[in-house]
């Protein structure tokens, strides 16, 4: 009889195993600063792969429901989640998963600390780390335009590291025709006084249901398109927790992110209030949208480290053909591969992080906020992509293993699809850089930033310059439909182009890296002049 059974993969500290985030953050923080969170960073290194992993399991196997009605046929809607759910809310509390971002103790690099967490915390989450991106992105919007009492002590709510205290919000902009297109919003709002309104129209997607409060744009006047909506805050219950007006239709049933709860629900006179002046909603949330795609450029990143954690340590312990899978010099490779790409994506989005402090305490300078601005769609369009590529790649390191539901497997790709949708799809944020490119001048901005690193860059592969010069070379050239053909391409090419740069600056501090540097440098720029009259061929 065959008594093998094979070892599973085991996860260590998530900190301490992570020599790419130690030495980042050793090379950016001050010797003092990286000195006093270390040990915070051990503790929750640990904690992720113990108490909030088993917590993030618990969650995913006690999906939410929706209770529409009492035992009496009386009209309820009452969302009901697991311990684990709860249970994960009052740790992002304690944990200042949020808070750390808005007490500043460490100036500009308070949200390179804050998303360090979030980088070890999402992966074991069961996406938590929703409610907490639209908790922050709230947070940032009231830190802003919360001018009265009310906004104010809601700011003050989600920015609490108080489990009691501590709100999440959800951010309601889906409606059913709109999409990505909020001008099409329908929503309308009808003023009581002051900025008191009510609220009547349906969102096709609210994520976060179960938060305390939620922000979403309506229509005041007949002002069509974007420049009739205004920004409102809904506190979704009563005194007694029972929804103001508010009808659950349903829970979505989604392919993944299971654990969170996702309602289509329609808003009857709905009481909100409005932020800010009247008008403007699109732009008041602009702020908002800079930070909810870096968390979902952040939680991209914590789950392709996920995947390489588990497909690494499995390598070393699962034998075939005589030897272990780390021994054999393809698989070996292939994990390289899947290193070398999300090792670009680590430095581009912490770079971000780090340009979002300065620009959030005032000292960053013009230029490093049009980056801010240019590249966070960027950033969280290609982490989208290379989570679901890596997702893949790395269960298909694991074999059989990797197709069998309760290995946990399964999940990480069924999930990673949703970094790709969530915050704009690829198509939508590749567009948004097009007229960044088109409007905001920003790509002479960006070439001069990149020409700018390479000057001082002995290590440089001469394969930046040329890659840049294509693009250069493209954009001028290219007519309107042409860019707009090769938009995507675009994005992707100034991503790479961009993490070989920022690459080749932390390869200067830590010189094993070049080679790593050296591959990645192939292929950074993949532009071509098609038309769509070229393309119409394609599809027959």
């Amino acid at each position: 009889m065959d008594n093998f059974f094979q070892q599973p993969p085991q996860l260590k500290n998530q900190f301490t195993c992570d020599m790419l985030l130690q030495n980042y953050l050793q090379w950016k923080l001050p010797k003092e600063m990286y000195a006093s969170i270390h040990d915070d960073l051990l503790q929750f290194g640990n904690r992720v792969v113990n108490d909030i992993l088993h917590l993030g399991e618990e969650a995913e196997n006690t999906e939410p429901t929706h209770i529409a009605y009492d035992s009496w046929g009386k009209r309820i809607d009452e969302i009901r989640v697991s311990h684990a759910w709860k249970e994960l809310k009052n740790i992002s509390a304690t944990e200042g998963l949020v808070a750390i971002g808005y007490e500043r103790d460490y100036q500009n690099y308070s949200r390179l600390y804050q998303f360090a967490k979030l980088y070890l915390f999402h992966p074991s989450s069961a996406f938590f780390t929703c409610p907490l991106a639209m908790t922050d992105g709230a947070a940032r919007v009231l830190e802003i335009y919360g001018e009265d009492d009310f906004l104010r002590g809601a700011f003050a709510n989600l920015t609490s590291r108080d489990p009691q205290k501590f709100w999440t919000s959800g951010q309601w902009m889906t409606e059913r025709r709109g999409g990505s297109d909020v001008s099409q919003t329908a929503t309308t709002a009808i003023r009581k006084e002051g900025k008191l309104y009510n609220l009547e129209g349906t969102k096709w997607f609210t994520s976060a249901t179960t938060s305390e409060m939620a922000l979403t744009l309506a229509r005041v006047d007949e002002v069509t398109g974007s420049k009739g909506l205004s920004l409102f805050m809904i506190e979704l219950r009563d005194g007694e927790q029972k929804l103001q007006n508010i009808e659950v239709h349903r829970l979505k049933d989604k392919l993944g992110t299971k654990a969170l709860p996702t309602a289509e629900l329609s808003l009857h006179q709905t009481p909100a209030q409005m932020v800010g002046d009247l008008g403007h909603g699109v732009r008041k949330i602009a702020s908002m949208l800079n930070i909810t795609r870096l968390y979902n450029s952040i939680t991209a990143l914590g789950h392709m480290r996920r995947c390489l954690a588990l497909a690494i340590d499995y390598a070393g312990k699962r034998k075939a053909f005589g030897k272990y899978l780390i021994d054999h010099p393809l698989h070996y490779r292939t994990l390289c591969e899947l290193q070398t790409e999300f090792t670009g994506c680590f430095h581009l989005i912490f770079f971000l992080i780090e340009l979002l402090g300065k620009s959030e305490t005032n000292t960053a300078t013009a230029e490093e906020d049009k980056l801010l601005r240019t590249l966070t769609p960027i950033a969280k369009l290609y982490s989208a992509k290379k989570a679901i590529a890596i997702s893949s790649e790395t269960l298909e390191l694991f074999g059989g293993a990797g197709y069998i539901e309760d290995t946990g497997l399964p999940r990480f790709l069924r999930d990673a699809q949703v970094y790709s949708i969530w915050e704009g799809t690829t198509n939508i944020l590749s567009l948004d850089v097009l007229r960044a490119v088109d409007k905001e001048q920003s790509f002479p901005l960006w070439c001069k930033w990149i020409q700018g690193k390479l000057t001082t860059a002995e290590n440089a592969p001469s394969s930046i310059s040329e890659s840049m010069q294509k693009l250069i070379k493209f954009v001028s050239s290219a007519e309107r439909e042409t860019l707009e053909v090769e938009a995507r391409q675009l994005a992707y090419s100034i991503a790479r182009i961009t993490m070989a740069t920022l690459m080749v600056e932390y390869a200067k501090v830590h010189p094993e890296s070049q080679i790593m540097v050296n591959k990645f440098c192939q292929n950074l720029a993949s532009v071509e002049l098609f038309s769509m009259d070229d393309l119409k061929s394609f599809i027959l």
